[in-house]
């Protein structure tokens, strides 16, 4: 524990800007919000490696975030089913299960539509928010 303070402190003061460390904590809020095994996440560690994102912070948010994601399960849940069960969406998701991508993308699960459609949501929130602290 004492540790991952350490180095924490140390990507805070190194010479990276704020933006990376910023992106670094909202793409992981990304990645520990949403189920590990999901395409979307294929795009997340796509943009962490193209857009020099700070990778320590990344691994400390991922952390993080992932132990908050088991609280937020039932929430998102929730979530999922109340968005793949309403009946102005029910022609857009069939349109979608017919296209072969988007079903790999297992957006029919509730759990993944849920926690990506809020970590989604939450991701600029974040990203200026950490920003502000970080700076």
């Amino acid at each position: 524990m004492f540790s991952q303070l350490i180095k924490l402190i140390r990507v805070l003061s190194s010479e990276v800007s704020p933006l990376q460390i910023s992106a670094g904590f909202s793409l992981a809020m990304i990645m520990g919000l949403t189920p590990l095994l999901s395409l979307h996440n294929l795009l997340v560690i796509f943009f962490l490696l193209i857009l020099r994102i700070n990778i320590a912070a990344f691994i400390m948010a991922w952390a993080f975030f992932s132990v908050i994601a088991y609280g937020l399960d039932p929430v998102f849940n929730q979530l999922g089913e109340y968005l793949l069960s309403r009946e102005d969406l029910q022609l857009f998701w069939k349109q979608l299960y017919n296209i072969p991508l988007a079903r790999v993308s297992q957006f029919n699960n509730t759990l993944v539509l849920g926690s990506f459609t809020a970590a989604i949501l939450v991701f600029f929130p974040m990203l200026f928010i950490a920003n502000s602290l970080i700076i």
